[in-house]
């Protein structure tokens, strides 16, 4: 629905993605003069405090988080807040807080940031309080369950007071500039498109790698594990972008149907292709760290790395593997995915005492923004003993390549199609249900073949296993 919403309800308001996140992408963006000048941004949250307490909550928040450069007119930003106190457990205070949101005549914006148990409570309360209008849209943050069945009860809840077209799922990964320029780099350059099939790509590689350990949130991540805390949201997300087929236009629809279809033609996954594992005490960049049972405190057998080979069984991607690997403790924190070409047919330099390589494209999503393509050059010299051939990298760092533009944080892009009601960059419905029957599979494999994660020392690149699940095919993880 078309309208661009005068108020934005923020559940969730004292939390952690809220200082972090929401209310530095909010400051920011009132800082470049996008947000509406009407627009009144109201918190709400378990925590007993007033409209004055807030401002000053939210302005130690970006003094944390903000960086100086971004905080311009911070006084007339902090004056758009107001604070209600709500326990969503009941629907008692719904009431006074529709009364501190007021009229919804020119569209509200709820973003709902709780724990997915308060998610059908909530949305009774905003039934009850008449806050689920025509011109109200909701936006629900991860996580959306922890199993199929599970997400569509959440799902269900949300649809009986929204419709889909009003409804935006958010992924924060489809916010960051370099996965949005990773459509621009498909489908708005010729070069790419006639060798993005599986006659020219031998493989793909995604990678999202964590240096970090559990950070405060124990009860969530042993529950959840690698693969629903990232390769069901973030990862499925970033294959479906590079593998669906060119969308009609850029539009919400036309670019989520062809995601959807991407991932609804994912091959079941052998036993023989996942790897789980649980890091051990070690050294990340030189630092002993415990391992996950001494931070957890107990024993468990929740994965915290996993490698997956998947297939996608369509014309296009017919026999190209998709390498996807994730965990924590790793080496280094890294997101990028690896587009490996084929080798030449034929290579009329062979005996002339060079080696090829075949072509590779790596995307870098963070911590760094860049795109770097490896050709093949000739060495200079005079060529007596043989001409000399060497991979040399292009790279394109995003920041150099637009001098003058912030790093924005995702979340501002996204809160901003909120506003303006642009889903393209949301999740359908159908697409969640796609990712989670895709896990949902693998995960009962695991446990009907007994599978349990194997230790590697923090520090490393997960267990050794994983690095065979690649080699078996003749391939090598990307690590320099």
């Amino acid at each position: 629905m078309s309208f661009t919403a005068g108020k934005l309800l923020l559940f969730g308001a004292t939390g952690d993605l809220a200082q972090r996140m929401l209310l530095p992408s909010l400051a920011a963006l009132h800082a470049d003069e996008l947000l509406s000048p009407d627009l009144r941004i109201i918190g709400t949250a378990r925590s007993d405090m007033d409209d004055a307490a807030y401002r000053n909550f939210a302005r130690e928040a970006l003094e944390k988080y903000l960086p100086a450069d971004r905080r311009g007119g911070m006084a007339e930003f902090l004056g758009r807040l107001s604070y209600q106190t709500l326990d969503a457990t009941t629907l008692d205070g719904f009431t006074d807080l529709a009364d501190k949101v007021g009229g919804t005549d020119n569209g509200l914006a709820i973003f709902l940031s709780t724990a997915p148990s308060l998610f059908e409570p909530t949305i009774k309360g905003l039934q009850h309080a008449g806050l689920d209008c025509d011109n109200v849209r909701m936006c629900l943050e991860k996580p959306l369950g922890t199993d199929l069945a599970t997400s569509c009860e959440i799902n269900d809840a949300v649809a009986a007071a929204f419709p889909e077209d009003r409804i935006f799922r958010i992924d924060h990964y489809l916010g960051k500039e370099t996965v949005q320029n990773l459509l621009a780099l498909r489908f708005a350059n010729i070069m790419f498109e006639p060798l993005w099939n599986a006659s020219r790509i031998d493989h793909v590689q995604i990678t999202v790698g964590e240096t970090v350990g559990l950070e405060g949130r124990v009860a969530f991540y042993d529950d959840a594990g690698a693969i629903r805390d990232m390769v069901q949201n973030h990862m499925l997300q970033l294959l479906a972008l590079v593998a669906m087929e060119p969308p009609s236009n850029f539009d919400a629809t036309a670019v989520r149907d062809e995601k959807v279809k991407v991932l609804r033609a994912l091959r079941a996954v052998g036993a023989e292709e996942t790897v789980t594992g649980q890091y051990r005490a070690g050294a990340v960049n030189g630092e002993p760290v415990p391992g996950y049972d001494e931070e957890l405190g107990k024993p468990s057998d929740t994965e915290t790395f996993v490698a997956i080979k998947a297939h996608v069984d369509n014309w296009r991607w017919k026999g190209v593997p998709f390498y996807m690997r994730t965990g924590k403790r790793l080496p280094e924190r890294v997101t990028e995915i690896v587009v490996q070409f084929r080798s030449p047919p034929h290579s009329i330099f062979e005996g002339k005492g060079t080696t090829m390589q075949p072509n590779k494209l790596v995307i870098g999503i963070q911590p760094e923004e860049n795109i770097t393509l490896s050709l093949m050059a000739k060495v200079p010299g005079l060529d007596r003993e043989g001409m000399r051939l060497r991979s040399v990298p292009l790279n394109i760092a995003m920041p150099d390549a637009f001098v003058g533009q912030h790093r924005r944080i995702a979340y501002e892009r996204l809160l901003l199609d909120l506003l303006e009601g642009d889903q393209t960059l949301f999740v359908r419905r159908d697409e969640v249900e796609a990712q989670w029957q895709w896990i949902d599979a693998i995960r009962a494999g695991w446990a009907e073949n007994g599978q349990t994660p194997k230790p590697y020392p923090a520090g490393t690149w997960g267990p050794s296993a994983a690095i065979a699940l690649a080699e078996r095919d003749g391939v090598s993880w990307h690590d320099e």
